[in-house]
Order: structure tokens, then sequence, then C-alpha cells
């Protein structure tokens, strides 16, 4: 594969224009929302429409549209859809926030903190916002390798994104690493563009669903490599090979790729929630109760970044429905708070 095809491997999926439509503007900055949403996966897409419905004024704050789901290949199991494209339902999504007039920005944020009754919002690009309530669904990102070659080869052969970069490697030979859904979803995706497919698991057994790990078995360009690690990646511009090691002889294999799918979960931004002073549970994620409220009053949490939802039961229509419960949650909220007529 030439240098120029894989510049356009996508590390991280953009599925819209970096600020949106809307912009930052002083408009945007000055005013008080009734709730600032901090992340843009259904989670957080599903409170901004709840909000808006509620008359709330609302804006989401997110790195990047549709999270996971923007990473995603084919989703089965979403009410509504019998087959979509992950980046396909991530545009559903983005019109139904559009179609009440919900603000997009794409930024990064920095901390939240208390301003008497409000709260304020910061964020990478140096902006300010205030709002009323804040509802956090960040969800989580995901894990890399950390081994020799990976981020050289990031984008020149790594991918963290099969639906991004999946065509790029038509006829190509293409590892995945991981046992999980996401792992065997990325794997189904690939045999439709590449001619071959590895699947690299640490275990003898798939942690994936057994209708994933049926489709996975029968497939004629998938072959699992059990009980084997990834140690380093080695090419000259692009990637050219991925050196494994067996988990229980030790044993080093050279196997010759064009391209690595990295799919070995992921992780919140656990910094990010320490700053703003929020309880967490033994592996990092927000503790809420059955309304998604959080130990601080008037900051809600709902998605895969909560403890409440299972590590093994990430689902599109459960953050979905969080997201909508914390929007729920936050207007109860300010109403008892601030009641119908606040400015």
């Amino acid at each position: 594969m030439n240098t120029e095809l894989y510049g356009t491997m996508s590390s991280s999926i953009k599925i819209s224009v970096t600020k949106m439509d809307f912009g930052v503007s002083g408009e945007l900055t000055s005013k008080v929302y009734d709730t600032v949403i901090i992340g843009g996966g259904p989670a957080g897409m599903s409170a901004a429409i709840y909000a808006a419905r509620y008359g709330m004024s609302t804006i989401i704050i997110t790195e990047e549209i549709g999270g996971q789901v923007g990473k995603s290949g084919w989703v089965e199991n979403y009410l509504g859809y019998t087959r979509i494209m992950g980046p396909d339902l991530v545009t559903k999504f983005e019109e139904h926030v559009k179609y009440y007039n919900v603000p997009i920005i794409i930024d990064s944020v920095e901390n939240v903190e208390r301003d008497g009754e409000l709260f304020k919002v910061y964020t990478l690009n140096g902006d300010e916002y205030t709002a009323r309530t804040i509802i956090i669904a960040v969800g989580e990102k995901k894990r890399k390798l950390n081994v020799p070659g990976e981020d050289t080869f990031n984008g020149r052969g790594v991918s963290y994104c099969a639906p991004c970069d999946a065509p790029l490697f038509k006829g190509k030979v293409v590892a995945v690493v991981g046992g999980g859904d996401s792992a065997a979803s990325a794997a189904l995706l690939l045999t439709e563009y590449a001619s071959k497919v590895y699947v690299i698991h640490r275990r003898n057994q798939l942690r994936a669903q057994k209708y994933y790990q049926d489709l996975l078995l029968k497939n004629p360009k998938i072959e699992i490599i059990w009980n084997a690690i990834v140690k380093e990646l080695q090419g000259d511009k692009l990637l050219r090979k991925a050196i494994l090691q067996r988990v229980d002889t030790k044993e080093t294999i050279e196997l010759p790729l064009d391209g690595l799918f990295v799919e070995i979960g992921a992780e919140p931004p656990i910094e990010l929630f320490r700053r703003i002073g929020l309880e967490l549970s033994q592996d990092g994620y927000i503790k809420v109760n059955h309304i998604m409220e959080t130990n601080m009053v008037g900051i809600y949490a709902a998605g895969d970044c909560i403890d409440l939802t299972p590590r093994d039961f990430r689902q599109i229509i459960v953050a979905a429905g969080q997201g909508a419960l914390a929007a729920y949650s936050a207007y109860n909220y300010i109403i008892k708070k601030f009641g119908f007529n606040r400015a």
C-alpha cells in the first residue's frame, strides 16, 4: 500500500467540522445554560434531545461527535435499525440533535468548578461556559497496546477505527488485536475488504458474545491466533509486520501485515473526573445513583463512564436511556432550585 493512501487513515473519526455550524461566539460563552453536556456520544446526544424538549437551554461540548459508536462497524441491535453502520447511526443522532437547535462545540473540557449556585466549565481552547447543571457523558477512550512501533505506525498501518480505515485495506492482510465484541465486529467488517484477517487474542477463548464467535469461526477469511500478545510493530514507512509472543511458551512469531487494528477495550478520563471532584469506583468510573446523580449536587453522569453500566454490556441503547434519565433528573433539580421563570 502506498504512502499517499495511508495518509488518509484516521486515528480518530471526525464526523463533523471542527466547530460545527454554530461556531464559538460571545453569545454562546456569555449566557447561563440550564445544562452543559460534556460528551457527544449516544448518552450525551440523548440527554440533549430530552433537555431541549424540556425547554432547557442546552449545549454539548465534545471532543468528537458519536464517541465509540462512530468507530463501530455494523450495529444490528439498536431499536429501529435492523442493520446500520456506526458512523451512519451517529449521523442520525446528530441530525436529531440539530433539529432541536442544540449547539455542539468541538472542544475538550479541562475542568468544571462550582461558582455559587452555578458551574463554570473550562475548555482546552480557553473558552468558559456557565451552567446550572452539568451532565457528564464522556464515555471511554480506547486503550493502546503501548508497544514499540505503535505510535510510529499510527496512521501508517495501525488503526483504532475499523469503519474509518477498513476500505483502505482492500485485498490486504490485516490483524485485529482483542477478543471482545468490538474486536469481533471489527474483524467481520474487515473481511469485506481485506484478503486475510487475523484475530490476535491473549487467551484461549474469546470474550465476544456467542453470536459474534460463531460468525468469526465460520468465516474463511478469519484466522484466530490464540494465546498471543503483540510485542513490537515493525516496518519502513509503513507497517510491515507484527512481532508476537506466545503467552504460554514464550515463542516469538513474525506476522507479515499491512494493517493492525487495536480493539483491547477502553477506559474513562479519570484525571478529569478527579479534578472535578467526582466520587469514583475503584476502576475509575463515576459513581451514580438510580437517577444518574453523582456525589456533587447538580452534576449528573450517564453512559459508559459510570459505574452503573456493566463492563461487559456497553450498549448504545443503554447509554441513550441513561442520558435521557440524566436530563430528566437535571430538569427536576432546576425546577426545584431555580423555578420555571429563571432568566
